[in-house]
């Protein structure tokens, strides 16, 4: 701060002194302004929490042990406490830490080892991984090759962004939604910066700016539907399922991929047709073609230079933890590498091991200086890591304290329901819930346990409405606000509300059709529902 802006300049003086002798009186705030500086909406949540908890423990009769009443009342108050994101949200994630133990769900070691096991390595090691990516900007350079072989010759805007979107939804499987829609966003304005701007702009060139943002943005959602890595969802839904079913197989990344991946694939195909039905119009290649052709983008390709070893070494160590996560369980007759371990090792291990050699292979740049250091890791998304710990946590205590068997029974009711119904209704309440209450992954956490009771009270396999129910909150493509990605491509300024609305609420309708016809189906061959559980 400069001398002149400061209330006492500062004197070269060696006799003044280095505090003022006479200082202005400050008042002291009045007791309404404290009030009111207490009594905020904010610091009302804070309250609500522990409030409805107590309500819970004296007033609520369960018919059960006393454990379960007071999971409910944790329920209560964690669950209000996310959905009003009165204190941030992963403190608020840490609170059966002490919760659980003071209200005698279980004990201190118990409850911590929920918030380190094998899913959350695997987020652990897949995220270091992502985030060598970004930092080698081998994204970057995997974008531009794409769009330079789906340009066309002459420009065909439909292709182009077939080749964005398919990009983008590859970006999107192997890493978090929110960082493949802040590595590929670059790539989408740059292409935009290509034509005019303002008043200038045509038609023409301002639909088809607005659908590569979009483009962007849906096919980041769209993409980490296919893989266990590629979204929050997916990890705490197979996290729950571990911990509610131990006796059971768990879903591997491979098991996953097989239904996850042709899921996406139907969302993207019916997605990028909705995108062009009413932002590429006939003719527009011959409009666009003046401003963007592959001679553009060789010569920014050509400007990143040639594939630096680091580049290549950490493309080689991406692509062969893909490998091992693809081969760990193959099929029944071709165990895969995992049997050579007698089932121990998991995805997370791998994840690790790979994320490891990071820090170990250097990156011939600078003497000693590794692919990764410990530095470049300090964006690691510890708010999700601690989320994935809570939702577990929860799991289990719902389990171990009775209260799942209570749900079970007071939701019997649901027994002759049509799955067929049930299921799309389900994906839609998940997404309503994300679009209008709070994140995916908190919506996840709090539907998915509910789901499981529902599930039994139906005699339904448990995993034919928890798999809708953490999908559907996927689904949150109508709202700016709905997801962070969304912000994302929001905060450009070159989409407006009304776009989102526009291609989200189809997007929606197609996607719970797809799901709720794929799940009963092949949803069914890959997951084994007609076994008994």
């Amino acid at each position: 701060m400069k001398a002149d802006q400061l209330d006492h300049p500062i004197s070269h003086d060696l006799k003044t002194p280095l505090l003022p002798i006479h200082d202005s009186i400050q008042r002291k705030p009045s007791f309404r302004s404290s009030l009111s500086s207490i009594l905020t909406l904010k610091n009302l949540y804070i309250l609500l929490g522990p409030l409805l908890c107590t309500i819970v423990c004296l007033f609520v009769k369960l018919d059960g042990p006393v454990t379960s009443r007071n999971m409910l009342a944790i329920l209560v108050w964690v669950f209000t406490w996310w959905l009003t994101e009165a204190v941030p949200m992963p403190v608020t994630s840490m609170s059966p830490l002490f919760l659980f133990p003071f209200f005698g769900i279980s004990s201190a070691d118990s409850v911590a080892h929920a918030y380190m096991d094998d899913v959350i390595a695997l987020v652990l090691g897949s995220f270091i991984l992502a985030l060598a990516v970004e930092h080698y900007n081998v994204h970057r350079r995997l974008a531009l090759n794409i769009a330079i072989l789906f340009c066309g010759d002459p420009l065909n805007p439909p292709l182009l962004l077939l080749g964005l979107c398919g990009t983008t939804a590859f970006v999107s499987m192997w890493m978090h939604n929110v960082a493949a829609a802040v590595l590929m966003m670059p790539v989408a304005t740059g292409i935009i910066q290509r034509f005019p701007a303002g008043p200038i702009q045509s038609n023409v060139e301002n639909k088809f700016c607005r659908a590569v943002i979009l483009g962007v943005i849906y096919s980041v959602a769209i993409g980490g539907m296919s893989t266990l890595t590629g979204t929050g969802v997916n990890l705490i839904l197979v996290g729950m399922w571990k911990k509610y079913f131990p006796q059971e197989e768990p879903i591997s990344f491979n098991t996953w991929f097989f239904f996850g991946f042709p899921l996406a694939f139907v969302i993207f195909i019916g997605f990028w047709g909705i995108l062009c039905l009413l932002y590429c119009s006939r003719g527009s290649g011959q409009a666009l073609s003046a401003y963007l052709d592959k001679a553009h983008l060789k010569r920014e390709l050509e400007l990143l230079g040639p594939m630096a070893f680091a580049e290549k070494m950490v493309l080689a160590v991406f692509s062969m933890l893909i490998v091992l996560w693809m081969t760990k369980s193959i099929t029944d007759d071709i165990p895969g590498w995992g049997v050579l371990f007698n089932g121990r090792a998991g995805d997370g291990t791998v994840s690790v091991m790979m994320a490891t050699l990071l820090f170990i292979i250097p990156n011939n740049k600078e003497k000693g200086e590794k692919l990764m250091d410990w530095n470049k890791c300090k964006k690691l998304p510890w708010n999700l890591i601690l989320l994935l710990g809570a939702g577990f946590a929860i799991a289990d205590g719902v389990e171990s304290s009775g209260l799942a068997d209570i749900l079970s029974r007071t939701l019997n009711f649901l027994e002759n329901a049509p799955y067929l119904a049930i299921a799309p209704a389900v994906c839609l309440i998940s997404s309503i819930m994300t679009e209008f209450i709070t994140s995916n992954n908190a919506t996840t956490t709090l539907v998915v346990p509910l789901l499981i009771q529902i599930a039994k009270s139906m005699h339904l396999h448990p995993l034919l409405l928890m798999i809708p129910g953490a999908i559907g909150a996927q689904f949150a493509f109508v709202l700016p606000t709905a997801t962070p990605s969304n912000v994302v491509g929001f905060t450009t300024g070159h989409i407006e509300i009304q776009d989102m609305v526009k291609i989200g609420l189809p997007l929606k309708i197609a996607g719970i059709a797809a799901l709720s016809l794929l799940m009963p189906t092949l949803g069914a061959y890959v997951f084994e529902t007609n076994k008994q559980v």
